[in-house]
């Protein structure tokens, strides 16, 4: 008998199926986002556990054996880094981001520099001329490296068989179709199809896949949520096209931390790697402004040296603005209350402005006592020495409250020339200061700070 056909209708943020169409989505409450597709139904229905004969036993957790899996070294540190160590066997990893951020040459650049590993990279985007020409653009080259233009899974799994890839690329997810669903590419059925079939592959066959995809206007991945559950590995590629600068995060790792960040500089030839990016992150401008400090933060387990602007400046239009680049903005309003609230400072009635230099994003904590230094140094028009740096989390009363791996931010405003670093005075336990030539200033209260820095 032929397979019965019936559709239905998926909403194409969140994968949830509907027998009808419904202006907002019951599952996340997105509006006009169901699409009608064609389902295909086979009879053949597998009975799993009918004569009580399974493959698997249950084991105790302490008879399990396990082995330190051995990765592939991508020649890419930050990537490495972000990875936990490289690529995991049977792992799969998706990379997303903007268009044009960078993320091809990025797949393509790991493709080229595993020249002891045959790689097989999958193009449903760009035909292999297009990619010959962006190889000629990297200066690089590897003879192990398979280039092939294909967007049909079937034909896909046939390379694969034909040449036994020790690494797949493939670029990217959303372009890919497979016979088994009668829907278009790009689909929600068609992603999450695809999706499980390369998952299938690279654990039966120990072959790592790396996967790129498109993000919708919001900034999420798009296609149904299902697709960052079945990856091992989700990198965010970050950045602003008008900005030289690229950052590679981890928003979900099953085989290292999602704390660690790379940071690349986008040049015609390629991504660079930046290896000290505190350097790159610190402005070279001889003459003193105010309103500028600079933080010593910790981004996993690498520290380096940020920038923070604040403009402070009276309220043209009655109403105060709030603005904020590269930092939460929620975070901020916090700060500003405790200035107006616990130090006395009357900043409510003016426009504060801030910015993270370098175009990135900071989560650390730690930047606290930065920002509200930078704020009131531009809101009294002083500016801060070149040679001073701060670590610290700001509490609702003013508190200057301890951050983790003190040790390393000193060591990073050390080896940069800085001379006076402010930290939390409850950091001070178990601190060997004698190591360190820097001076190393403990503070407790806001009100400590501005005493030292601004006292005339």
């Amino acid at each position: 008998m032929p397979p019965k056909t019936k559709t239905a209708f998926f909403c194409q943020n969140c994968g949830v199926e509907s027998p009808k169409w419904v202006g907002k989505c019951p599952s996340c409450g997105e509006w006009n986002t169901f699409v009608e597709e064609v389902i295909v139904k086979t009879n053949n229905k597998q009975t799993v556990g009918s004569n009580g004969q399974t493959p698997n036993k249950p084991q105790k957790i302490s008879d399990i054996e396990t082995s330190e899996e051995k990765r592939y070294d991508t020649q890419n540190n930050e990537l490495n880094r972000v990875l936990g160590g490289g690529l995991v066997p049977g792992s799969m990893v998706l990379i997303g981001g903007e268009p044009g951020i960078g993320k091809s040459t990025l797949a393509l650049q790991i493709a080229l520099n595993l020249k002891n590993h045959t790689t097989l990279y999958i193009s449903g985007e760009e035909s292999a001329q297009q990619i010959k020409l962006r190889g000629n653009r990297l200066n690089s080259d590897n003879d192990r490296c398979l280039i092939v233009s294909e967007t049909s899974m079937e034909n896909i799994f046939s390379h694969i068989k034909n040449t036994k890839p020790d690494i797949l690329v493939i670029d990217s997810i959303q372009t890919l179709g497979t016979q088994v669903v009668e829907s278009a590419p790009g689909s929600v059925s068609q992603i999450r199809e695809c999706t499980a079939q390369l998952l299938r592959f690279a654990k039966e066959s120990s072959v790592p896949v790396l996967l790129i995809g498109h993000i919708t206007k919001d900034g999420n991945l798009a296609g149904p949520k299902i697709l960052e559950h079945i990856v091992d590995t989700v990198l965010q590629f970050e950045g602003d096209q008008n900005h030289m600068y690229r950052i590679l995060r981890a928003t979900k790792n099953r085989f290292g931390s999602t704390s660690e960040m790379g940071i690349y500089e986008m040049r015609s030839n390629g991504l660079r790697e930046v290896s000290n990016p505190s350097e790159l992150l610190l402005s070279s401008n001889e003459e003193s402004l105010s309103g500028v400090a600079i933080s010593a933060s910790m981004e996993g387990m690498r520290p380096f040296l940020i920038e923070v602007q604040a403009l402070v400046s009276t309220a043209a239009y009655g109403t105060p603005q709030r603005s904020s680049t590269g930092f939460d903005l929620r975070r901020l309003n916090m700060l500003l209350a405790v200035l107006e609230k616990r130090a006395g400072f009357r900043i409510g009635t003016k426009d504060v402005f801030l910015n993270i230099a370098g175009g990135i994003k900071v989560n650390d904590p730690a930047i606290d006592l930065a920002v509200i230094i930078a704020v009131l140094s531009s809101s009294m028009d002083i500016s801060l020495p070149k040679e001073v740096c701060f670590a610290g989390e700001i509490g609702l009363s003013s508190e200057i409250r301890p951050v983790n791996r003190i040790d390393q931010r000193i060591s990073e405003a050390e080896k940069l020339g800085f001379k006076h670093i402010f930290i939390p005075k409850n950091n001070s336990k178990g601190l060997d200061t004698s190591k360190f030539k820097i001076k190393i200033h403990f503070v407790s209260k806001v009100g400590q700070v501005f005493q030292t820095l601004f006292k005339q």
